[in-house]
């Protein structure tokens, strides 16, 4: 019994060892944020000068997102392709994340302009072309960084090759490879970037706090409780209510069976540590294999409810943080793009807000300036992000079963009461005959998977 205790926790502790650099990186932000808002508050005029430190990683975030945009639509257009030949599985699958992720964009929409995060502020971008004696180095180091990359004409060329690729079939095949490498690459670049964060955040949240005292950091708490509210409320009563009304299942029941991958979640502050764990879980609660096998993977990158959530929310809040809030047309547009960019925004630290800012950009560049306010907050809302877009799936994988009818409700109500237990020493997820588990070895996924 002691060695099984100690070896089910195995993947627990696996996952952590490999992101104990993500963890410094995590309480670097932290202790940057608190150290920004006590140098505002106690020194604000140096505090305001040290705004440069903001703007010079957001043009580093600028820089990445045409490759993020680019990179990430066409290999989603190749993947919705890829899940619509699955059949009636795949396109119940990504109708249903549609509609999903569309509507939590709109919840986003509707919780920023019942609050209004950020009002009063009035922050002012930094204007690079603002020359003084002073700012000559600010300047030539600003310079350095490369200039913008237009979004929508990356959008419109993306979707156009996407499409192509789509169209060559098989020779296509080898080019989505390639950019599938190049994506890998350029989520590196993003990720090296991220390591600048605790920089960003210092120089960021000095000079507003510096600029606005104590209201800034009133209206980043706002912000984050509000966030964290609407996302409690959106998985217990809109995917808990879609569940009990299609499939008859408690989300209260569904989310005990899941809290050893809540645990992992919360410590990684990512919803990818879990996707293996998620699959053989799913398996074992009673989905078939092809449904999981098409629903769990598909929804980790069209299916982010979190992260739609966020989207809206931070843009609204950072455009009346910068004192011009969008009107219903903008908001409107706003979502339209977030319902294609918010596909590309899964499991790289950074891609979610490399998003926020290309959303930003294509339509009011000059709130781009405010983004780094939410470089402070994002890590604090990131665990908030993760654990709504592992629900969603974990939820959509259930609907979807029971849609298709390939989901064995006996073997659901034996999990989720607790007589049939996951095995977390194997974590073999078969839930047939005993033969089932004989000859299908493969099944087991490692934790480090």
């Amino acid at each position: 019994m002691a060695s099984q205790r100690g070896e089910s926790t195995a993947p627990v502790k696996a996952a952590r060892k490999g992101l104990d650099k993500s963890h410094y990186l995590y309480i670097a932000v932290i202790v940057a944020v608190v150290l920004g808002a006590v140098v505002g508050l106690l020194f604000p005029e140096v505090a305001k000068n040290l705004k440069p430190l903001g703007d010079g990683f957001i043009k580093l975030i600028k820089m990445m997102i045409g490759p993020v945009i680019f990179c990430t639509i066409v290999l989603g257009i190749g993947s919705i392709a890829k899940a619509a030949t699955v059949g009636k599985v795949g396109g119940l699958a990504l109708g249903y994340f549609l509609v999903m992720s569309t509507f939590a964009l709109a919840i986003g929409l509707v919780v920023g302009n019942l609050i209004h995060p950020g009002d009063g502020l009035k922050l002012t971008p930094y204007d690079p072309n603002k020359k003084a004696a002073t700012d000559s180095t600010v300047d030539f180091l600003l310079g350095i960084i490369p200039g913008d990359i237009p979004v929508l004409p990356t959008l419109l060329a993306a979707i156009l090759v996407g499409f192509a690729l789509q169209k060559m079939g098989t020779q296509g095949a080898p080019i989505l490879k390639a950019i599938g490498y190049g994506q890998a690459l350029v989520f590196r670049v993003l990720i090296m970037i991220m390591w600048l964060a605790p920089v960003g955040a210092f120089g960021a949240i000095a000079a507003v706090v510096g600029a606005t005292g104590i209201q800034a950091i009133i209206s980043m708490f706002t912000l984050m409780i509000a966030f964290y509210i609407t996302c409690a409320l959106f998985i217990v009563v809109i995917l808990g209510g879609i569940l009990q009304v299609v499939s008859g299942v408690s989300i209260f029941k569904l989310m005990r069976y899941l809290a050893r991958e809540y645990l992992l979640i919360f410590s990684t502050s990512s919803s990818e540590a879990a996707l293996p764990r998620l699959i053989a879980k799913m398996e074992h609660l009673g989905v078939s294999k092809p449904v999981v096998g098409v629903t769990v993977p598909t929804g980790y990158s069209f299916n982010l409810d979190g992260t739609a959530i966020y989207l809206t929310m931070a843009s609204l809040f950072v455009a009346n943080a910068m004192g011009t809030p969008m009107d219903l047309g903008a908001q409107i547009s706003l979502l339209v793009f977030m319902i294609i960019a918010s596909k590309g925004a899964a499991g790289v630290t950074g891609a979610g807000l490399a998003t926020l800012a290309a959303g930003l950009q294509a339509h009011a560049p000059q709130l781009l300036g405010g983004v780094g306010m939410i470089v402070g907050i994002d890590r604090f809302m990131s665990e908030a992000r993760a654990l709504t877009n592992f629900t969603g799936n974990a939820v959509a994988t259930v609907i979807i079963g029971t849609w298709v009818k390939e989901i064995d409700g006996d073997q659901v109500d034996r999990v989720l009461s607790g007589a049939a237990p996951f095995d977390e020493l194997t974590m073999n997820p078969a839930h047939g005959a005993v033969s089932d588990t004989v000859q299908q070895p493969a099944q087991k996924v490692p934790a480090g998977a």
